[in-house]
């Protein structure tokens, strides 16, 4: 049996997914052509890669997604908050288990025109734009206004955002609210701005085992 149990939007995300995982080989090989230069940089991106990533999707896993739609189910979340939109997959999953709960809205966040673009053309085709708001522009400044209580965080984010995005967030998530963020193992050092934040708010973290770490947050 399926997670979502919707075939429409199960169907959507498999060439959501498949066309992410193509171009999965194009970003690997970018990558270590960057690092042989000795020009690549984890901490902060640069006009190239900005540039390279404009129409890669770079999508959550799937597993991942599907853990974060069954987490957002059992915290029967009404408010979401999304930290990097892309394409709008990860997106998907939230807003679904959004509507399954009862209804309620995922602020998701894109600063590419283009991918914002994209992003509102699939939450169009899978019927779930009326549960997703979609801030376009840096998060920094779109994030800044937020009612509360928020149920749910996904930093799925190029590193250097996901601490400016705890630190607008986590004020307005609830006790027992959940913050996860995607490859932590990967990248510890890169985020330890993000968990100082998420201590400083009260959470509590683990680290589970999904390929490159997936930091889970409880607020208490």
């Amino acid at each position: 049996m399926s997670v979502l149990n919707d075939p429409k939007l199960e169907a959507l995300l498999d060439a959501l997914h498949k066309q992410s995982d193509g171009q999965t080989g194009a970003m690997r090989a970018y990558f270590e052509r960057r690092a042989k230069d000795g020009t690549l940089s984890w901490d902060h991106f640069d006009a190239e890669t900005d540039h390279f990533f404009a129409d890669k999707l770079v999508a959550f896993e799937k597993d991942k997604a599907e853990f974060c739609y069954a987490l957002c189910r059992a915290l029967r979340a009404r408010r979401v908050v999304e930290a990097g939109t892309s394409y709008g997959v990860s997106t998907l999953y939230l807003a679904a288990a959004v509507r399954d709960n009862g209804g309620g809205t995922v602020i998701a966040t894109e600063y590419e025109p283009a991918k914002a673009k994209a992003a509102r053309a699939n939450f169009a085709a899978a019927g779930l734009a009326d549960h997703i708001d979609l801030r376009e522009g840096d998060l920094r400044e779109t994030l800044k206004t937020l009612e509360g209580p928020i149920d749910f965080l996904l930093c799925d984010i190029w590193t250097e955002m996901a601490a400016p995005s705890a630190a607008l967030v986590a004020p307005h998530m609830r006790p027992g609210a959940i913050a996860v963020a995607d490859n932590t193992d990967t990248y510890r050092r890169q985020y330890t701005d993000y968990f100082a934040v998420l201590a400083a708010n009260g959470f509590t973290t683990l680290t589970l085992p999904f390929d490159g770490g997936l930091g889970m947050s409880v607020k208490g």
